[in-house]
């Protein structure tokens, strides 16, 4: 991973020092909470029902064994013994009193992490395949890139103060792990007929209020130009962008006001412009910073068995391990979602367990996922029942990647002041309610999501099954959506009708599910019978 040099450190310490006397200055009361709004969202720092929230950044998801030590540390310390992991590969926490903010930053500095531009109007967290540097489908590791261009637009002029928040992934594989086309800008390395490495570039894409799906406005750029496009698209988007609506101000509406051909006719000649400005990335500055994500040592001729003599060990292994590029290796994915529990929170110690396993079997590397669970991306195979053992007794050790109790939403009206319903029970009952392994392994993969909100950070938008909590006369109100997905099949998902209220909403999840059982045809995903037989078929089971 990415290590600081002198410039780095002295950049972080001195914005730590700012922001401490930001602070200082709001509790005296020589500023009031409008004067101080921007300056604690530029870190990260968001006031919520109960108390402050903190979002800590995990650059395109990647952390090792000190730095989730040190975020189990702030848990313990600070918070209330847990933090919860986002939609966006970062990390919040939801109980900070304001006096302790500082503190935190110049704690979380020391293991060279951060929460700049978590928030605010500027870019934000860039995204990454959690699989990266270890899948065996990728073209490279994408993470120099995402680095790159994370060092590149950190406390840059014009990105600064944009007219409204700015996503980015980058991606390397065929296959899409990270939402690729939900996202203002997307990036996927690809090659050429030449053989040489470049970009297919994605823009325009976003949930929310008006959500739309990325167009992709190049299918290769040069990899050496790949900063003057990436300019050239928000240049064209600051100069033109709405300031004076926030419902309007998101780089997709501009996209689509424009139309696909005008906005890629504009930013080809803003991209011409900035390659006669020598912008673009040296050479040298890349391999300077690919140093950091050479692969690790793997151990040559080791065996591909795995005793599967365990059932439960068998069944652990088939969910939560996907191929690795390394013969003799898996990628071990490590579920957040117990049944009743809530998805995405991960308590101190279980937070010190998987620094443990890490350091141990995993190179000490680590990754965060974009559906809130983590990574243990280089485990050797004969390691992997020591590794669940382990997971077992920390607690983590359900197997359900993407089947229908691997929910996510987000932490709702229970702590967001955005939110106009709460989140967590809704999943936690659909959990309770497919709870038997026998039925969830039946069903095959099936996304849920849910939102709290029309903001969308439970990508409701993107489910399979989506749930979206709305207000209806005071009252929590849940619309639920079918046919969503953020794969490289990306697609909306629909609105079927009318609300339901909590209970309401988790019984119509079930009678959809039942509708599928009935419809499907020998191993089709719930999504693949949806677009088969459209929407009708499900909306008369659903509402009768």
């Amino acid at each position: 991973m990415y290590k600081y040099d002198q410039y780095d450190r002295a950049m972080v310490d001195a914005r730590v020092e700012e922001f401490r006397d930001q602070t200082r200055r709001r509790i005296a009361g020589d500023m009031n909470d409008d004067q101080f709004k921007p300056l604690r969202l530029k870190n990260g720092l968001y006031l919520q029902l109960h108390a402050y929230m903190l979002r800590v950044a995990i650059p395109y998801g990647t952390l090792n064994s000190t730095q989730l030590r040190k975020l189990a540390e702030i848990a313990r310390k600070y918070d209330r013994g847990y933090g919860h992991f986002t939609t966006r590969q970062n990390l919040q926490y939801h109980w900070i009193k304001l006096e302790d903010a500082p503190d935190i930053l110049a704690e979380l500095a020391t293991v060279e992490m951060h929460a700049i531009q978590t928030s605010g109007e500027s870019i934000r967290n860039i995204s990454a395949d959690q699989y990266a540097g270890a899948a065996a489908d990728e073209i490279c590791d994408p993470r120099p890139w995402a680095e790159l261009l994370r060092q590149a637009t950190t406390f840059h002029p014009e990105f600064s103060y944009l007219p409204r928040k700015f996503k980015i992934c980058v991606i390397s594989s065929p296959a899409d792990r990270a939402a690729l086309r939900w996202h203002d800008c997307a990036l996927r390395i690809v090659r050429n007929e030449a053989g040489e490495e470049g970009f297919e570039v994605y823009a325009g894409g976003g949930m929310g209020r008006t959500p739309f799906i990325a167009y992709k406005i190049r299918d290769f750029c040069p990899a050496s130009q790949i900063f003057s496009y990436l300019q050239a698209i928000l240049r064209v988007w600051n100069l033109h962008a709405r300031r004076d609506n926030i419902h309007k101000q998101r780089m997709k509406i501009l996209v689509h006001d424009l139309g696909e051909e005008e906005f890629r006719r504009q930013v080809e000649e803003a991209f011409q412009h900035f390659l006669t400005l020598g912008t673009d990335f040296p050479q040298a500055e890349y391999d300077r910073i690919a140093a950091y994500f050479a692969p690790p040592p793997f151990e040559a001729g080791l065996s591909e068995a795995v005793d599967r003599s365990d059932p439960d060990f068998a069944l652990w292994v088939d969910h939560q391990t996907v191929a690795h590029k390394a013969p003799g290796y898996a990628i071990v994915n490590v579920s957040l979602k117990p049944i009743g529990g809530i998805g995405g929170d991960v308590t101190a110690e279980q937070m010190e367990a998987l620094a443990d396993l890490a350091e141990r079997y995993s190179f000490d590397d680590l990754r965060v996922t974009h559906a809130q669970n983590v990574v243990l991306p280089h485990v050797r195979k004969q390691d992997l029942h020591a590794v669940w053992q382990a997971l077992k007794a920390a607690g983590l050790a359900d197997a359900n990647l993407d089947l229908v109790t691997d929910v996510i939403a987000c932490p709702g009206l229970d702590y967001c002041t955005l939110a106009n319903a709460r989140s967590i029970p809704v999943a936690q009952k659909i959990q309770q309610r497919f709870a038997d392994m026998d039925r969830q392994r039946d069903l095959g993969e099936l996304k849920i999501k849910i939102s709290g909100c029309i903001n969308a950070c439970g990508h409701h938008h993107a489910g399979h099954i989506g749930i979206l909590g709305v207000d209806r006369k005071g009252t929590e109100n849940y619309q639920l959506l079918l046919g969503g997905s953020g794969a490289e099949d990306t697609t909306q998902a629909k609105i079927t009708g009318p609300g339901f209220d909590e209970d309401g909403v988790v019984d119509a999840v079930e009678r959809a599910i039942e509708r599928y059982r009935e419809l499907r045809t020998g191993d089709e995903r719930f999504l693949d019978t949806y677009r088969r037989v459209g929407l009708d078929a499900f909306k008369e089971a659903i509402y009768g």
